[in-house]
């Protein structure tokens, strides 16, 4: 039985969990008093740190809801009025793909008529990933992000994201997929104008600003939900879209990746551990404002989507 992982505010604005199974929407902590279950934990950051044993209970828990949804009605939540909150308030460390969709990659070359290889891993080039900071960028579903200050080139970025669940050190690609604990939708909010200094000196190394492009009080929208890997049959086959005020900017599907979601994890843990709440956003597609020069104003409302994961929504402002 299906079930999906989410955190939402209470009456009291403290952050509680909640299970979604079957379109219902319960409170975790009620929802397995009720079964006589006791997980331990209720927050998904714990959740996370005990994924090996704590998944096949809330398998367990979300059969049973299914199955007798009548008596599990007092731990019921509105799905649709609730007010969620990033499903991670201690997240690990965000690890962001650049480049990895070939659509995006030949668009972004025609744009700006550059020399992208379309097959990096033929030509010896590794994945490249930057890490764009926890706690502080991650904003929830229905969340409204503010445009920072100065910025006027603020753009979307649609991914898929990958959260990692067992501690991963020096892992190979065929076992990487055994260490994700599930998937959600991210948004990769970029404000380009912040990348370049123009004040700098070209031939400076620092130039470039990955700090102020990347980092901002919630440039990193996740949710609403985080889906366990096990009804993912393939991360490598999810069609992904970016709608902007209702008008489709990006559809593509995650089997344009330039290196996959198991060649990213393996890849990291090479270089550094991985640890259960790291996340991996595993590239955007081809769509983003950079593309066109057209970029994000206030009042602008984002959705992206992903086979079988929900959909994420998020305001600008």
């Amino acid at each position: 039985m299906k079930y999906q992982l989410f955190s939402y505010r209470t009456n009291t604005q403290a952050v509680a969990t909640g299970l979604l199974v079957e379109g219902y929407a319960y409170d975790l902590a009620q929802a397995q008093a009720t079964a006589g279950f006791d997980l331990g934990v209720t927050s998904v950051d714990a959740i996370l740190d005990q994924w090996g044993s704590i998944d096949p209970q809330l398998q367990e828990l979300a059969t049973i809801l299914q199955q007798d949804q009548g008596h599990f009605a007092g731990a019921g939540v509105d799905i649709d009025t609730v007010q969620f909150a990033p499903f991670l308030q201690r997240p690990g460390t965000i690890y962001a793909a650049g480049a990895n969709y070939r659509d995006h990659v030949e668009a972004m070359a025609k744009a700006f008529n550059m020399k992208l290889s379309l097959d990096p891993r033929s030509e010896g080039i590794a994945p490249w990933h930057f890490i764009k900071a926890g706690r502080g960028t991650l904003s929830s579903h229905g969340e409204t992000v503010a445009t920072p200050p100065g910025v006027k080139m603020l753009d979307w970025e649609a991914e898929l994201a990958v959260v990692i669940g067992r501690k991963a050190s020096k892992i190979t690609v065929d076992e990487a997929l055994d260490y994700v604990a599930g998937y959600s939708c991210a948004n990769d909010l970029s404000a380009r104008d912040r990348l370049r200094r123009d004040q700098v000196d070209p031939s400076s190394p620092f130039r470039f600003d990955w700090i102020g492009h990347k980092n901002f009080t919630g440039s990193c929208p996740l949710g609403p939900y985080l889906t366990p890997a096990q009804y993912v049959e393939n991360p490598e086959n999810l069609d992904i879209k970016l709608w902007r005020n209702g008008i489709l900017e990006q559809d593509s599907n995650t089997r344009n990746h330039m290196y996959g979601v198991a060649e990213q994890i393996a890849y990291l843990s090479q270089t550094i551990e991985l640890y259960p709440g790291d996340i991996v956003l595993t590239g955007t597609p081809a769509g983003v404002g950079m593309e066109s020069q057209r970029f994000l104003s206030r009042g602008d409302i984002l959705e992206v989507w992903i086979d079988g994961l929900g959909t994420l929504k998020t305001t600008i402002e």
